[in-house]
């Protein structure tokens, strides 16, 4: 199969609306935003051997693709409209594979409301996708890192230290449900240390991390460091109640900005980081 051919057959089977006036088959895809609404935009990258192994199965690399980028959405409080695909995969790689891929992306973006607009395929030594997603909020009501204050409540959605691999389920219900009432917001792919370091440099706070949610099993240290949750960590003033399924980990604190205790000590901002 061609990539004409290809193209044609993914036209078919991607979804339509969500805004999207002009999709696949165009130069560039037309998206109409509704009014009163902020869009936002993410762009995540998925590279063989980097954030997935070359056994892993093409559906399962393509549900994981569109996956991390809508887990962005999600901690921006957004809904998900439209996507696009960049696939580069190895020749030797069968016209099977890049359906399969496509396969499981697009019953994620089912499920979600996201629709596969448009893209780009190429050949490379080795898989290499970037998604990007376009998402909406209501204007003025996106969560961001930079709001919590010194008092709030700090939560997380889940438990912490999962399975690299783990089929990641993206928070989409739950950031709905934070805007307007969180004060800031971030999605745990980097561990809890490094992401809470994050989120309280941008606030120009420090936090007090009194205890950590684990997966049965596993050590501190990669609940604390491992990354790969893709949980919600998020902060509330106290008189607001938290959504239910939520655990409080600590305080917003004043300190310098950044600074995270744990345990009486400082915890250092220590997790995935592909250039470390």
């Amino acid at each position: 199969m061609n990539e004409l051919l290809l193209v044609d057959r993914l036209r078919r089977i991607s979804g339509k609306g969500g805004g999207v006036i002009r999709g696949i088959g165009d130069d560039c895809a037309v998206f109409r935003p509704k009014a009163a609404e902020d869009l936002l935009l993410k762009i995540d990258q998925l590279i063989e051997g980097v954030h997935f192994p070359a056994s892993m199965l093409p559906e399962v690399v393509g549900e994981r693709a569109l996956a991390r980028a809508l887990s962005d959405i999600a901690a921006a409080g957004g809904d998900p409209r439209c996507c696009l695909v960049a696939l580069a995969v190895p020749r030797t790689k069968a016209d099977r594979w890049i359906l399969l891929f496509f396969g499981g992306l697009l019953r994620l973006a089912e499920r979600t409301g996201t629709v596969l607009a448009g893209g780009d395929l190429a050949h490379d030594d080795k898989v290499h996708c970037s998604v990007m997603v376009v998402g909406a909020v209501k204007r003025g009501k996106a969560l961001t890192r930079a709001g919590a204050r010194p008092g709030d409540h700090l939560y997380v959605s889940g438990r912490l230290g999962k399975p690299w691999d783990q089929r990641i389920e993206p928070r989409l219900a739950l950031g709905r449900k934070l805007a307007g009432k969180a004060t800031a917001c971030i999605d745990l792919s980097d561990g809890l240390a490094l992401d809470l370091h994050r989120l309280c440099k941008e606030s120009r706070v420090a936090a007090q991390v009194e205890s950590v949610p684990m997966v049965q099993g596993v050590s501190l240290e990669r609940a604390l460091q491992g990354g790969e949750d893709y949980e919600l960590l998020f902060t509330m003033p106290p008189r607001l109640k938290p959504p239910a399924g939520t655990t409080r980990i600590g305080t917003i604190v004043r300190g310098n900005a950044g600074t995270v205790w744990f345990e009486g000590q400082k915890l250092e901002p220590r997790g995935y980081d592909h250039f470390a």
